[in-house]
């Protein structure tokens, strides 16, 4: 039996602390039965030698020892109580007579503390010195002597000699002491084991909910945690760790599965941006080379064409670069929001005239519409720049020429409600669903134009950042895409 399982540790200590107190309770009762019987004893004859100095003359006038009715009196105590022992001492306690086997005695005199103690009324069982066994003091009886008013001696009474040792000793081998202590390690053992029944059962289920977890492990965490409904549905504290351990995998069994569509869609945006990139690579690969192997035969302008063409594609790859490692660092969560409080509208005016010059060139109409009044919003301010760049960017990209793109910002109660709408091509239904994924199917027409292609999704994960969606609808004369933001208070 190993002691590695809590069972065995609790039963080790159980069993343990059940001898130890079962021995300690055991000889607390023996001492508690000896002082018992020492006070029982000593309280039935406290005033046996007092009645005995009372009617039988001990000393004569002179205080000199009665031999012949001394000897008397001990020849009847010894007679009629063999368990006591009777000693007539002098004022300092020296052993005047005795009634003793001669050689018996080992003491010649008797301290008086206990004597004057006994006298003065102190609390039993009190023990005095027994000239017999120094060893062992024990309780007795005394009375004072007195001769014209002095006090000439003691009647000094041991109520336990050794005669009642040796009884007694005899008593405690005898067929109910023994009787009472196999009873006692009958309790014991019954106790004992049923602790141990106890300790199982408890333990059982708790055994049960370790391999539920063991086998929950080994499944990779994956799927849910059953554990037996007896175990979770007790209110102890056993059902409520086994609740928490189910609410526990419910969670991890989410955050894995999780973690592998993640794993799978990055998989697939790394496929699907390495084709992307392989295109312009190979292309701007290709007039590079081209240019380098027959420069000589180019005129000026074919030279410039194939640079330009190169330059062109290198900004494709490095916008595409820089687009995949700004969504790598919003979904590892290592940029997250600095909220603060700003004027949207200076944003909004900011940014239009940041695409002013490129919006007048194509022949686009830029416009903002909002309320003066407009409250403050809370949010990262970079970030949601960000957004706005993105989805203006796209809006010049698809808008024809004499187009017009809208930015409106309106209030809806605590929210700020933000719509970026153009007079382009619109969407089509069918690529509504997919258009904030990573496999978005408008990615090849962005790459048409000049766009990474990964702009919406970026824009999605800041939002998602901020709490906040992003919807786009077709209207009559193009797409609008709309997202709100906290208000942060008044203007």
């Amino acid at each position: 039996m190993t002691f590695k399982s809590l069972y065995s540790r609790i039963a080790l200590t159980f069993a343990l602390l059940m001898l130890v107190f079962g021995g300690l309770y055991e000889s607390i009762q023996m001492f508690a039965a000896i002082y018992n019987q020492q006070e029982i004893s000593q309280r039935l004859n406290r005033g046996l030698a007092a009645h005995i100095a009372g009617h039988w003359p001990l000393l004569a006038d002179d205080h000199e020892v009665d031999s012949e009715s001394v000897n008397e009196l001990f020849h009847m105590l010894m007679m009629t109580n063999p368990g006591i022992e009777v000693y007539l001492l002098d004022a300092e306690g020296v052993i005047l007579a005795h009634e003793a086997p001669p050689g018996a005695m080992q003491l010649n005199k008797v301290s008086l503390a206990p004597i004057q103690a006994f006298l003065a009324g102190a609390a039993l069982p009190l023990a005095g010195d027994n000239p017999a066994n120094p060893a062992n003091p024990s309780v007795f009886s005394v009375a004072e002597l007195e001769i014209r008013g002095e006090t000439a001696g003691y009647l000094y009474i041991i109520v336990t000699g050794n005669n009642y040792r040796q009884l007694a000793d005899q008593i405690w081998q005898g067929h109910a002491f023994q009787l009472a202590a196999w009873a006692s390690v009958w309790a014991l053992l019954i106790l004992l084991s049923t602790g141990l029944g106890l300790f199982s059962i408890l333990t059982r289920r708790l055994n049960a909910l370790t391999c539920t977890v063991a086998a929950f492990d080994k499944m990779g965490f994956d799927g849910a945690l059953h554990v037996c409904p007896k175990i979770s549905a007790s209110r102890d504290e056993i059902g409520m760790l086994a609740q928490a351990f189910e609410i526990m995998a419910g969670r991890i069994s989410d955050q894995m599965s999780q973690l592998q569509r993640q794993s799978d869609l990055r998989s697939d945006m790394i496929a699907n941006v390495s084709h992307d990139i392989r295109t312009p690579l190979a292309s701007m690969q290709g007039y590079l080379e081209t240019l380098l192997r027959i420069s000589d035969t180019l005129s000026i302008e074919e030279q410039q064409r194939y640079l330009h063409a190169a330059v062109r594609q290198s900004r494709h790859v490095a916008l595409l670069s820089q687009q995949l490692f700004e969504l790598a660092k919003l979904e590892c969560e290592e940029e997250t929001p600095n909220c603060e409080a700003f004027n949207i509208q200076e944003l909004a005016q900011d940014l239009m005239q940041k695409f002013e010059l490129t919006a007048s060139q194509r022949g686009i109409t830029l416009r903002t519409v909002f309320d003066s009044s407009l409250p403050m919003a809370w949010a990262d301010i970079g970030m949601i720049e960000r957004v706005l760049t993105n989805l203006i960017d796209n809006a010049l990209r698809y808008t024809p020429q004499g187009g017009e793109i809208v930015l409106e910002l309106a209030q809806n109660r605590s929210r700020i409600h933000v719509r970026v709408s153009d007079t382009g091509t619109g969407i089509a239904e069918e690529h509504l669903a997919g258009l904030f994924d990573r496999a978005s199917p408008l990615r090849k027409y962005s790459r048409k134009h000049g766009g990474g292609g990964l702009g919406l999704l970026i824009t999605k994960t800041i939002l998602q950042l901020h709490g906040s969606t992003i919807s786009v609808v077709n209207e009559d004369t193009g797409a609008t895409f709309t997202f709100a933001l906290p208000a942060a208070g008044p203007a």
